[in-house]
């Protein structure tokens, strides 16, 4: 979240910069492959990423989002898009909690409001696709 935070404040997405926020930030190990393919996944989606979240937020601009909420969101977003491996409701919850400890006092309830609406419509379009399950 910090990279995509420092990416979005500065408006710079280059290579240049994410190898610099790499050396800073310092990653462990064994999670540097999923913090990379995480923010190149959200950078390389993000305007499919943006349209989602705008369709449910509630007449929100991604644009007027904080910048907190907005990455939060985005990270999310992708999970949730891109990840089946990661199972939805943790995605759900880590961001809730991300949000309420680093977001506004209102972040939690917004962000889990635009990530169970998007939750809910991909579960729906699955099972349309396979009703059995």
């Amino acid at each position: 979240m910090k990279a995509l935070f420092c990416m979005d404040m500065l408006k710079n997405e280059s290579d240049e910069l994410m190898e610099r926020l790499d050396e800073r930030l310092k990653p462990s190990p064994d999670i540097r492959a999923f913090y990379v393919s995480l923010i190149k996944g959200v950078i390389k989606n993000k305007p499919q990423i943006d349209q989602t979240i705008e369709q449910f937020s509630s007449n929100w601009k991604i644009s007027r989002m904080g910048y907190v909420d907005r990455n939060i969101l985005r990270i999310a977003t992708y999970e949730l898009m891109f990840c089946p491996d990661i199972p939805p409701k943790v995605t759900i919850n880590e961001a809730v909690d991300i949000g309420k400890l680093y977001g506004t006092e209102d972040s939690g309830a917004f962000i889990n409001g635009i990530l169970d609406g998007i939750y809910q419509k991909k579960n729906t379009e699955v099972q349309k696709i396979n009703p059995s399950d």
